[in-house]
């Protein structure tokens, strides 16, 4: 009877060390998907940043190309040092230098690295829209303020559990966060800076179209391609079945706004200007995007493509108004990113169930103050070193003027819509 107890003791012992050390394993094999998702999917959203350098270099004329592309690669590099160095820090509260982290046990290594990602996308989004007219070391400390302190102050408010997590606000992947802060960054930049040379004479507004369409199209496309990293990303978590769903139903979710946003806008610039834009269209896909970034896990199927759609509305007639207003913004950065921004935010209040009120709140919150601490930053560099070119550098072109370089052997500065109406 004693051995038969101690058999079954031993036993039971056994399994329970077995079941115990299954579960350990288990925890860790999650842990580990987890972590490796993440990071695959901030490499997801690197592929982003090519994206907006193609569909930048695009909009603007050959003559600025490498300047363009000159600060997709900074805005990366400064945005790799210095969310590392303060940002974080300013986001999430721990300290300088990810004060606290340990190689082994630090969760948020791959978090930092996601995030980082996301305060580059922000700087970025300026970057086309100041395009052609700024200094390129005015714009270097304007990129480092913005992914060192302004974007991690602004992003602590809700993802770091600040105020207006507190008070419910709910933005999944970034519709304010990221892309309303970025725009509202732009259209301070750009009122700070004012027009380029030629875009509006006698009240008109001078057609000055991109160099090369089809890059900016191969751009857009990889947009559309790192969307879903930045929003299925979100998520944060990959390794159980209800992760996995809610990540395939973010990618449907994304994807059918991108869609409806391009048709909308392809449609209503067909109808507008009796042919179909491509530029608008482009812009339009980049809507649906930021429409449904805010929301993609909670607002599905026939609401996803109507918030899309919308948003393929609001930002033609955004960028339409913009001109009207002599707001030059070559890209329609402003658009894109911040006046639909905004919309897709209050979105989740309408057709997923956030609170509207708050949503309005704090989305109103995020360009305020985006816009509020970019034009004064601009202002500052403007007394201290200057931010825009000369006019005969502006002419010329920045590729040239900037970084003594061509990214054509032919550029286009003696067809220069400026130097052709200088007789006028």
């Amino acid at each position: 009877m004693r051995l038969t107890k101690v058999l079954r003791t031993l036993a039971f012992g056994s399994l329970s060390a077995l079941a115990l050390a299954q579960g350990e394993s288990i925890a860790d094999l999650a842990y580990a998907l987890d972590t490796i998702a993440l990071l695959m999917c901030a490499v997801l959203v690197i592929h982003m940043k090519p994206g907006f350098a193609l569909l930048e270099a695009g909009l603007h004329g050959s003559k600025n190309a490498v300047n363009i592309f000159m600060k997709n690669y900074a805005t990366f590099a400064i945005a790799g040092l210095a969310f590392w160095a303060i940002g974080f820090s300013i986001m999430y509260g721990s300290g300088l230098f990810l004060s606290g982290y340990e190689a082994d046990l630090f969760p948020g290594a791959a978090d930092f690295f996601f995030q980082m990602v996301f305060a580059a996308t922000a700087a970025t989004i300026v970057s086309g829209a100041i395009g052609g007219r700024m200094k390129f070391g005015a714009y270097l400390v304007f990129a480092l303020v913005m992914t060192a302190f302004i974007y991690p102050f602004l992003g602590s408010w809700h993802w770091g559990e600040g105020w207006l997590y507190r008070l419910g606000f709910y933005d999944f992947a970034g519709s304010s966060v990221v892309h309303a802060v970025g725009g509202f960054a732009a259209l301070g930049g750009i009122m700070a800076l004012g027009p380029r040379l030629g875009r509006y004479v006698n009240g008109k507004v001078m057609a000055m179209p991109g160099h090369n369409l089809p890059l900016a199209g191969v751009g857009v496309f990889l947009l559309w391609i790192g969307w879903f990293g930045f929003n299925g990303g979100s998520q944060l978590a990959f390794s159980t079945v209800e992760d996995a769903q809610a990540i395939a139903t973010v990618f449907l979710n994304t994807n059918l706004a991108a869609a409806a946003g391009a048709f909308a806008a392809l449609a209503l610039s067909w109808a507008i200007f009796k042919k179909p834009d491509f530029s608008m269209t482009l812009n339009g896909v980049i809507a649906g995007l930021v429409s449904i970034t805010a929301g993609p896990d909670v607002i599905n199927g026939i609401w996803a493509v109507l918030v899309g759609a919308i948003g393929g509305v609001v930002v033609t007639y955004s960028i339409l108004l913009l001109d009207r207003l002599k707001l030059d913004d070559p890209v329609g950065a402003v658009s894109a990113h911040g006046t639909v921004g905004v919309w897709g935010t209050v979105a989740v209040g309408i057709f997923g169930g956030a609170n509207l009120g708050v949503q309005l709140l704090g989305t109103l919150a995020y360009a305020g103050a985006a816009f509020g601490l970019t034009f004064v930053l601009f202002l500052a560099l403007k007394a201290v070193m200057g931010i825009r070119v000369h006019a005969q550098e502006e002419v010329t072109g920045l590729d040239v003027a900037e970084h003594g370089a061509e990214a054509y052997r032919n550029h286009d500065s003696l067809n220069d819509p400026v130097l052709v109406g200088a007789g006028d």
